[in-house]
């Protein structure tokens, strides 16, 4: 099941919603404002990333400056600790599978979340061209396998 972490002023997590909801993607939507995380939840994101946390965070989020707070300066259960009690530091919106991360919403990406019959239906709608990212996606994907 996809999970997927929004915030409510969030436009990319309405995009990500939407496409979903269109596509009749189930998932579980957590409001990060609204709902405690979990160090779990924190976890789950770390291991499905290529960069760690990098790759969930934006130390350019207001509380890093206002606390003047270097991560560098942390282990990581102090870092996950910080999350969980700061979400806002997390990007938005993260969506996680089983195996997959993808943080942010990435119309060319987003498509990998389709059961490969709609994936199929999705590209039938373009040129099938070299250009193509859902194709040039699918044979990097056919190739790797």
């Amino acid at each position: 099941m996809i999970q997927l972490y929004t915030s409510p002023s969030c436009l990319s997590c309405r995009k990500v919603k939407k496409y979903f909801n269109d596509h009749h993607i189930e998932y579980v939507e957590k409001n990060i404002l609204n709902s405690r995380l979990q160090r779990e939840d924190i976890f789950k994101m770390l291991v499905r990333s290529e960069n760690g946390v990098d790759d969930i965070i934006s130390t350019r989020s207001k509380i890093f400056k206002e606390k003047n707070i270097d991560i560098d300066d942390m282990n990581l259960h102090e870092l996950v600790d910080f999350i969980v009690a700061n979400p806002t530091v997390l990007k938005r919106p993260i969506i996680l599978t089983d195996d997959e991360i993808q943080v942010g919403y990435n119309v060319d990406d987003i498509t990998l979340f389709l059961p490969p019959e709609l994936r199929d239906r999705e590209c039938s709608f373009c040129t099938k061209d070299e250009d193509c990212e859902y194709r040039k996606n699918m044979i990097f994907e056919e190739t790797k396998n």
